[in-house]
């Protein structure tokens, strides 16, 4: 009897050395976070999306004279860098907090891997935010553009509120639409002004092409993590329209820019060159049409953003040249 009592105990107890929830099991795996784990948190693959932007406007800027407000451009740079490094940051502590981040595909975030306290990940955070608006503030204060404080405000909003908030935005299927006024319209057309205090026609193309580089960026990340989105009831635009549908949104996203980059080449001969980041975006939409695994979308997303580089900078060529 007493031996049939321990095989009993025995037999209560072996599972729970193996059950438990599984989105935990990483933290083990993982070991402590190191600087690199730091640097892959700011989603440096992104930071593309965030200099594209400042490119096209400063390149548009030049376009309407011979003076380089470049002390100007390098403070923009600055601004959109810090906003998308803290935006990160900030996406990692509220998706972490929230535990939509628990089963995800891509690389383990910093906050859900448990290994840092979402309190230091939301310091972090919010420390580029103060650095953009410092930043920010200098570059009202040399230009005189006062009311341009309201939009520095509206931009730090929006970047919180993506994944922020009781409500966040990024949860309701809304997150493309922020993205193309924020990184694609403000911040190109943003850096225009403050350099020449004027808007061309082709700031605003070019200020069209980022945001919808920008939002292909989005709708790739999206597409990765759908099934997990859905589990968790994160209501992306690529949950709200399924698979297919985002398939055709993004290779629209993709491929329009170079629409405008012909149109832009009636008027400026070198932007003809923006086409050769098809090199890069042609890939891109072909992974997601084919891919077979959710991890192959992190190889689109990378190269989405690199198009949207490579055609900034034939664009900012075309602009001075």
């Amino acid at each position: 009897m007493a031996a049939s009592s321990q095989r009993k105990k025995k037999t209560k107890r072996t599972p729970s050395r193996t059950s438990g929830n599984p989105a935990k099991k990483p933290v083990v795996e993982l070991g402590p976070v190191t600087a690199g784990d730091w640097i892959g948190a700011a989603r440096l693959r992104t930071l593309p999306l965030a200099i594209a932007p400042v490119l096209i406007g400063t390149g548009a800027a030049r376009s309407t004279g011979p003076e380089f407000h470049w002390v100007i451009a390098l403070a923009c740079l600055a601004v959109a860098v810090l906003l998308q490094i803290g935006v990160n940051f900030t996406n990692d502590y509220s998706d972490g907090i929230r535990g939509t981040d628990a089963q995800r595909v891509g690389p383990a975030r910093l906050t859900a891997s448990g290994r840092v306290k979402p309190r230091t990940v939301l310091i972090v955070g919010l420390a580029f935010f103060a650095l953009a608006a410092a930043v920010g503030l200098a570059i009202v204060i040399r230009t005189g553009q006062w009311w341009m404080l309201a939009v520095g405000a509206a931009c730090i909003v929006a970047a919180w509120f993506y994944t922020g908030g009781k409500r966040p935005y990024g949860y309701y299927g809304l997150g493309e639409v922020f993205v193309f006024v924020f990184f694609g319209l403000v911040a190109t057309l943003g850096t225009t002004w403050v350099q020449v205090f004027a808007l061309p026609q082709q700031a605003w193309l070019g200020a069209i092409a980022a945001g919808l580089f920008a939002c292909a960026v989005l709708l790739a990340n999206n597409l990765r993590d759908i099934d997990q989105d859905r589990l968790v009831g994160k209501r992306t635009l690529t949950v709200l329209i399924g698979r297919r549908a985002t398939q055709v949104l993004f290779t629209l996203f993709v491929l329009a820019p170079f629409g405008i980059a012909v149109f832009l080449a009636l008027l400026f001969p070198i932007a003809w060159l923006c086409l050769l980041a098809l090199l890069a975006g042609l890939p891109a939409v072909l992974i997601v049409w084919t891919y077979r695994q959710p991890r192959e979308l992190v190889i689109a997303l990378a190269l989405t953003s690199l198009t949207s580089l490579l055609y900034a900078g034939a664009l900012f060529w075309a602009f001075v040249g």
